[in-house]
């Protein structure tokens, strides 16, 4: 009877303290590896995701900017220009490195909120509007930044007057055209765009010229170009003369990278599209 007890006891003997280690130490690199394929993992979607933000912001920043260059020139700007608009002065409808380096300043006729409420004939050097605000109760016309103003896309003139209580407003010259009522009248502007440093922040900038200043529209935008071309595809920096503007984004991402080796750390993209001037060289 003791022999059998003895044998049981033998075989219900537990595990070694080397067997422990053992498993200890296998269980551990199971958890590490598991652990660093997880860190990886993040950080690759991290990447990824900053990768599809910066090219998200980039290509609204570039769409927004692509629909209003394609405006430069429209409203026959050749009646009015040069135009000057809260102190500067722009000759041209397209101005390439205005105000500064790099920056693209366009003229075109924009709004349209506001309609001829009386028909008016060739001759008549004064035009009844609509409203003579927008829907936020801002001015649309005015003597000074915003006294270009254009009738139905067709002729632009200079306001030299503005009765507020008819909506009456008095132009330097007189009409070309005959316009019915409801034709659109626009307000001319001058936009501008720049990439400048904003609170060590690499920025798209765009400026009304209305004396607001430029706001941001895209940050971690590094580098804006613009490349002009005639109708034939040749280059060109002859304003009159340009139908394509090439503009070109550079962008990063919002965080480095310390493991990205051989840069700074930031992933960069470029972007660059081809905008046709529709409004260029035509005239009523």
């Amino acid at each position: 009877m003791r022999s059998d007890m003895k044998k049981i006891i033998k075989k219900q003997n537990g595990i070694t303290l080397i067997e422990l280690l053992v498993a200890l130490v296998i269980t551990a690199g199971l958890i590490a590896i598991i652990y660093r394929t997880f860190i990886g993992q993040q950080k690759t979607y991290v990447v990824q995701e900053q990768v599809v933000d910066m090219q998200q912001n980039m290509r609204i920043a570039i769409n927004r900017m692509m629909t209003e260059i394609r405006m430069a020139g429209f409203g026959n700007l050749s009646m009015v220009l040069p135009v000057t608009i809260a102190g500067n002065t722009f000759n041209n409808a397209i101005n390439v490195n205005t105000p500064t380096a790099g920056a693209l300043t366009i003229v075109y006729a924009t709004g349209g909120t506001a309609t001829l409420t009386n028909a008016t004939t060739a001759g008549q050097n004064q035009v009844v509007v609509s409203t003579l605000t927008d829907t936020h109760g801002n001015p649309l016309f005015d003597t000074g930044n915003r006294r270009y103003i254009c009738i139905g896309g067709l002729e632009s003139h200079t306001i030299t007057s503005i009765d507020n209580g008819t909506r009456t407003i008095t132009l330097n010259g007189t009409l070309l055209f005959n316009h019915l009522v409801g034709t659109s009248v626009f307000t001319i502007k001058a936009l501008s765009y720049q990439v400048a440093v904003v609170d060590g922040i690499p920025t798209l900038l765009r400026d009304e010229n209305l004396g607001g200043g430029p706001q941001p529209q895209a940050e971690h935008i590094e580098n804006l170009q613009f490349a002009t071309f005639d109708g034939d595809g040749n280059p060109t920096v002859n304003p009159p003369a340009i139908r394509v503007i090439r503009a070109s984004l550079m962008a990063r991402t919002a965080m480095s990278d310390p493991e990205l080796k051989g840069t700074d750390g930031y992933r960069r993209r470029e972007i660059a599209s081809n905008i046709h001037l529709r409004n260029m060289g035509i005239s009523p």
